[in-house]
């Protein structure tokens, strides 16, 4: 009996794009025609001028990697692509989460929970409270495990978005 071991990881892609519309959607196509699964993706403007970052997260071995990268830099609106390192990233997320909040001793529970993940309040209704948190997707898992049991009403997450450790820049 022969097991096959699953050797994929998750894999953190920056790329630097020219900011301009239709560049995600071409990008976006890639990974469909090629049959590539996007778990995540995050786009925002860079530190030059016309210039955004895309970060990337995709499942796959090696071989899956070599072929994303490939594709994506034979994209013209692509100006440089790179596999970040997990050990060399620092990867944060931003989650909203609205919790059913409706007696006085579960609005305190879900405030204390909240500063022991270094979470804001930002929002707060009769029934309900609304907390900021940012940080490792590790985290605001554990959090959103803790409040569930009051009852969430709603989350909304950016996903993560990751930066290489240090002065190395793409």
């Amino acid at each position: 009996m022969v097991i096959k071991l699953d050797d994929s990881r998750t894999h953190i892609i920056s790329a630097l794009v020219l900011n301009k519309p239709g560049v995600l959607q071409r990008v976006a196509g890639l990974f469909t025609r090629r049959g590539f699964n996007i778990e995540n993706i995050t786009v925002g403007t860079s530190e030059q001028e016309n210039l955004a970052r895309m970060t990337i997260i995709a499942k796959g071995d090696e071989k899956v990697l070599e072929q994303i990268t490939k594709q994506l830099n034979k994209l013209i609106d692509v100006i440089k692509v790179r596999d970040l390192e997990p050990e060399k990233t620092v990867k944060r997320e931003l989650c909203l989460i609205k919790v059913h909040t409706a007696t006085e001793k579960v609005r305190s529970e879900v405030i204390q929970y909240a500063n022991i993940f270094r979470g804001r309040i930002i929002d707060v209704s009769p029934e309900t409270l609304t907390i900021e948190i940012t940080g490792p997707p590790e985290k605001i898992e554990a959090l959103i495990d803790l409040v569930t049991t009051f009852g969430i009403k709603e989350i909304a997450r950016t996903g993560p978005t990751a930066i290489s450790r240090g002065i190395k820049t793409i």
